[in-house]
């Protein structure tokens, strides 16, 4: 009788996730993701208030959480707490910042606060949670939430992009690195999604047109959007995927 493959468990019973910028938008959707399939998810947020409002929520819904105050701004501190409240099994790099403007117009300290968290900030996190995964002998994954700006340009968006797209090739570099640990390392790539961050820019008629028009189904993300890819790239089901990036960008990127 033929033997039937098994197809792999998207379970994650038994796993500690760490998920950054997790008090709201795309970063709370990650962590609900994560603990309806069964993590012990850490939400952590540079505002303990916040943060601490988003675990009592989920624990409310019965959800398995604990609350973090991390600023990635600042990677000395971030790597001691992490380090302190580690190791993970699966990392979501989530926080980020943006401040948009035209190319032209950048200011030096608009510059180095978006590098500053979306650049050095993600990195020394991911270090920090590597380092844990290393000395764990367990494997993992670690996700990072980029953008479909990772890929390609926009308007207004050069540093925000400029960031992504290192953070693009940081994955590519981390993935060989850190294969020979089983740690996996893989990007979310979003187009625009509607959260409270991005309602003034889908409050202007002719941005959300814009952002409509250059998605080919013809409406923008939402969180749950995210939600099933990061529980996805988490688990056994991509145990053969690193290196690379998931863009759910509904088609922006395809031309």
């Amino acid at each position: 009788m033929t033997k039937l493959p098994c197809t792999p468990s998207f379970r994650l019973d038994g796993r500690r996730a760490l998920v950054s910028g997790a008090s709201r938008g795309i970063g709370l959707g990650c962590a609900v993701a994560l603990a309806e399939a069964g993590a012990h998810v850490v939400c952590a947020a540079r505002g303990l208030e916040a943060v601490e409002e988003a675990v009592r929520a989920l624990t409310a819904a019965g959800l398995s959480a604990g609350a973090l105050q991390l600023d990635v701004d600042d990677p000395a501190a971030a790597a001691a707490v992490i380090g302190e409240a580690g190791p993970f099994d699966i990392f979501v790099s989530n926080a980020g910042a943006a401040r948009h403007a035209p190319m032209v117009d950048t200011t030096v300290p608009d510059f180095d606060a978006v590098v500053g968290v979306n650049l050095r900030g993600a990195y020394f996190a991911t270090q920090a949670v590597a380092r844990g995964m290393v000395r764990a002998g367990k494997g993992g994954s670690i996700i990072s939430i980029s953008s479909q700006m990772g890929h390609v340009g926009g308007i207004d968006r050069t540093v925000y992009a400029a960031t992504k797209h290192a953070i693009e090739g940081m994955t590519k570099s981390a993935a060989i690195e850190l294969g020979p640990h089983n740690i996996r390392v893989n990007t979310i790539c979003p187009t625009f999604i509607r959260t409270p961050l991005s309602e003034p820019t889908f409050s202007d008629p002719e941005r959300a047109a814009w952002i409509t028009s250059k998605i080919k189904l013809g409406r923008a993300g939402e969180i749950e959007d995210i939600m099933g890819a990061v529980v996805f790239l988490a688990g056994d089901a991509a145990s053969m995927i690193t290196g690379t990036s998931l863009l759910i960008d509904g088609g922006w990127t395809a031309g």
